[in-house]
């Protein structure tokens, strides 16, 4: 009555900014999560924040706006670089021609932020799973503008788009067999002048006791029960990923962290062979370790970078593997060393709940994953089928 205006437009009038929205709302989630999620988290708020701007004169360059918004306005303070003069006024723009957050209550524009999160920078198609995680993010933040009163439902329920499904599978033209994967930690050990030799232990972690690369990176002597004979024991207490170091809560490249999907305080025994044992008692005796005990760290004792040991990794495929193999998707990335042991552990008769606890998956996820690299079971089943039939 006092207005004149119908109720939807009085509350666009009164509505904040969706920027206003997404910077509150990073700063809640920022605390809480990951150096890795808080870069998931920044790439998506930046890419619909850019789906949802007006028409209005003097736009800056696309380029020069993700920047402000990825090193400034989707970080947290304490983190923010001193803003220069082109930023601060494209800072200005950005402030004046966000939409309103109502306006996602139009599902067109819900669906117009999807395809941008459904494309790459140079407009080809993400990868499925990348989408899948922008979604996600995207959804969990119009969530959260539902729980505050800024929207009265979550638009993307009532956007009929879905990405493809996933099972997550891994490709078993990656795995290699134990004899490949020797060949490759050998080959390691011929690149450079310290660095490979550095890294054959590293490299043989993720083999022979399944460590996904962050743990490898923070893996310290007194984590190692390494006996003289016999089977030794790795106990996994802290992570070290590796991420921008506007994300970390170190201000560093790498952050030290708790287990993946675990409590700060839970820990992940390990049991590993004893060719792995001789490997680390051989790397301890060569090169020592840090000064907080870090096996795998370079001459001045840095962490290696997921850059280094990738190179070195490209560097032994070469002097490993045929050509054709080289040009393969076989053991493409150190990941898949692990890949190959979990692998190597299902075909070998493990039961399915050992091998989920020794890398440190649930079970269903583990069977999942892994399914389609368990060799040689087709046979045992026709066998078993056959037998039935005959009886």
């Amino acid at each position: 009555m006092d207005t004149g205006l119908p109720l939807s437009m009085l509350k666009a009038e009164s509505a904040r900014s969706w920027l206003e929205f997404a910077r509150a709302y990073v700063k809640a989630r920022w605390p809480h999560a990951a150096a890795k999620s808080r870069e998931g988290l920044t790439d998506t708020m930046t890419a619909v924040t850019l789906a949802l701007l007006k028409d209005a004169p003097g736009r800056p360059d696309a380029s020069l706006l993700r920047v402000l918004l990825r090193q400034y306005v989707f970080v947290a303070e304490e983190r923010r670089p001193d803003i220069s003069p082109d930023l601060g006024r494209a800072l200005r723009w950005l402030e004046t021609a966000s939409m309103p957050i109502t306006a996602l209550d139009e599902p067109r524009l819900a669906r117009s932020a999807l395809e941008v999160l459904a494309l790459q920078l140079d407009g080809q198609p993400a990868a499925a799973s990348t989408f899948r995680r922008k979604r996600a993010v995207f959804k969990h933040a119009l969530g959260y503008a539902v729980e505050l009163g800024d929207l009265a439902s979550n638009p993307l329920d009532r956007v009929k788009w879905r990405p493809p499904k996933q099972n997550g599978a891994v490709d078993r033209r990656v795995v290699v067999n134990p004899a490949q994967a020797r060949e490759l930690l050998t080959a390691v050990s011929y690149v450079g002048r310290s660095r490979g030799p550095r890294l054959r232990a590293m490299f043989a972690c993720m083999y022979f006791a399944g460590l996904r690369p962050a743990e490898a990176a923070g893996l310290r002597r007194q984590d190692c029960e390494l006996p003289a004979t016999g089977w030794g024991l790795i106990t996994l207490k802290k992570t070290r990923p590796q991420s921008n170091k506007r994300y970390t809560d170190s201000g560093e490249t790498f952050d030290d962290r708790g287990l993946k999907h675990r409590e700060d305080d839970i820990v992940h025994p390990v049991p590993i062979p004893p060719e792995l044992v001789t490997i680390l008692r051989e790397h301890v005796d060569t090169f020592g370790t840090a000064d907080d005990g870090r096996l795998f760290v370079t001459s001045s004792g840095a962490s290696f970078s997921g850059s280094a040991y990738a190179q070195v990794w490209k560097r032994a495929r070469v002097l490993a593997l045929t050509p054709d193999q080289v040009e393969s998707p076989l053991a493409a990335r150190p990941y898949d060393l692990r890949h190959a042991a979990v692998s190597l552990w299902l075909n070998a008769g493990v039961h399915a709940p050992e091998a989920a606890e020794r890398a440190g998956h649930g079970v269903d996820v583990m069977l999942r994953v892994y399914a389609k690299c368990v060799d040689g079971q087709r046979d045992v089943a026709n066998q078993r089928i056959e037998d039935a039939l005959a009886a």
